[in-house]
C-alpha cells in the first residue's frame, strides 16, 4: 500500500509534541528546499533484519523522499561499537537496531542520539520440550544457547530470570553459538533452549518440539520498543530539521506496517530479497508491534525502565544514574 500522511496515527502525532510537524515544509538549516532537491541519508541496517522492513518500505514508496530525503541504506554486519563509532563518525546519518544492544556500548559514551522507538517484539526464548524446558523456572542450572555474551536476548532474559529470583550470572550457563547452529547446539543436548531474535526463532518454531516460553511482548513489555532509530549526535546538535524529517518517515512507514503487513512484506522482500519469504515475512511483521513508536518524553521513559533493569543483571554499572543516562542519549526533535 501507498503510505499517506494520514496513516499516522494520532497517538503518534502528538507524542512529543509532533502534531505540527507535518504540515511544515521541509526545512534544511533554515532554509527551504527547493522542489525536487533531496539531501542525502545513509541508514545502516542489516537486510536480514525483519523489523527493519518499515525502512525498506519507506526508501521503496517514496515516503523518505516526500520528506526531503535522498535515503540508500549501507548493509552493516559488524560489531554494534562499530555501527556505533560509524554513527557517532559521520559515516552513516541514520540506523535502526536493537535498544537492549546498544545500551552498554552507548553508556561508554558514544556520540549518538535515540530519536524514535520503531516497534516492539523480535526477542524470544525457545525451550526444548525433549529436555523438559516448558517454562522460566527450568532454566536454573541449566544451558542457554546465544548468538554472543552481549546478545540483547540474553540481556532481556535475564531480565525476566532476575525477576523470579533465578540469579542469571550464577544459575544459568550462557554459551555462545552462531545464530544460524543456535537449533542444532539443541538438539545435540548441548543447551536445553535457546534465546534469539527473528526470523531465526521464527523458524525454529516450526519444530514443535520448541515450546516459546517468553518473548519481549509479555506483560508490561508489550508496550516496550525493542529497536530504535538513532543518529549520529552532530547531526542532531545541527540539523534536527533533516533527522526530524527521517524520523517522520519512519514513524509513517510504521503506521503502514502495522495497517498492512502484507504490504510492507511484500515490498520488502521483491526489493532486498531476503532470506524469509513473503508468508513469513508477513507472519513476523504482523506479530511485532510496528504501532508502538515511542519519542520525545514516552522514548526517554522507556531507556530510564530499561536501565534501571539491566542494572540489575550487571549490564549496566550499578553506579550509572537511569535518568541522567537517558537524558545524554536520547534526542527529542519533535517538542
Amino acid at each position: 500500500m501507498s503510505a499517506s500522511v494520514t496513516s499516522l496515527s494520532r497517538r503518534q502525532l502528538l507524542i512529543g509534541g509532533a502534531g505540527t510537524l507535518l504540515a511544515a515544509p521541509f526545512i534544511a538549516n533554515g532554509v527551504a528546499r527547493a522542489e525536487g532537491e533531496a539531501k542525502p541519508f545513509r541508514i545502516a541496517w542489516n537486510t536480514g533484519a525483519v523489523c527493519s522492513a518499515p525502512v525498506g518500505y519507506a526508501i521503496e514508496k517514496g515516503i523518505f523522499a516526500k520528506h526531503g530525503l535522498a535515503a540508500e541504506t549501507l548493509t552493516f554486519a559488524g560489531s554494534t561499537e562499530q555501527l556505533l563509532e560509524a554513527l557517532a563518525t559521520g559515516k552513516a546519518e541514520g540506523a535502526v537496531g536493537m535498544a537492549l544492544r546498544w545500551f552498554k556500548p552507548l553508556e561508554q559514551g558514544f556520540d549518538v542520539k535515540l530519536i524514535a522507538g520503531t516497534h516492539g517484539g523480535c526477542l524470544r526464548l525457545l525451550g526444548w520440550k525433549p529436555a523438559g524446558i516448558e517454562k522460566l523456572e527450568d532454566l536454573k542450572g541449566k544451558v542457554v544457547a546465544v548468538a554472543d555474551q552481549s546478545s540483547p536476548a540474553k540481556s532481556f532474559i535475564s531480565l525476566r530470570l532476575a525477576l523470579i529470583g533465578i540469579d542469571p550470572a550464577r544459575e544459568v550457563d550462557w554459551r555462545v553459538y552462531p545464530g544460524n547452529l543456535l537449533g542444532l547446539a539443541v538438539e545435540k543436548g548441548e543447551a536445553q533452549a535457546l534465546a534469539h531474535w527473528d526470523p531465526d526463532t521464527h523458524f525454529y518454531l516450526k519444530d514443535e518440539r520448541y515450546v516459546q516460553i517468553a518473548t519481549n511482548l509479555d506483560g508490561e513489555y508489550a508496550n516496550r520498543t525493542c529497536c530504535i532509530f538513532a543518529v549520529p549526535g552532530k547531526l542532531y546538535r545541527e540539523d534536527k530539521t533533516t533527522v526530524r524529517a527521517a524520523a517522520t518517515a519512519i514513524l509513517e512507514a510504521s503506521a503502514a506496517t502495522a495497517k498492512d503487513p502484507r504490504g510492507t512484506a511484500e515490498v520488502f522482500y521483491n526489493a532486498y530479497k531476503p532470506k524469509s519469504g513473503v508468508e513469513d515475512l508477513t507472519a513476523m511483521v504482523a506479530y511485532h508491534t510496528h504501532s508502538h513508536n515511542p519519542v520525545g518524553e514516552a522514548l526517554k521513559q522507556e531507556i530510564v525502565l530499561y536501565a534501571d533493569e539491566l542494572k540489575k543483571v550487571q549490564v549496566l554499572k550499578p553506579s550509572t544514574d537511569s535518568r541522567k543516562f537517558a537524558e545524554r542519549v536520547f534526542g527529542d526533535v519533535f517538542s
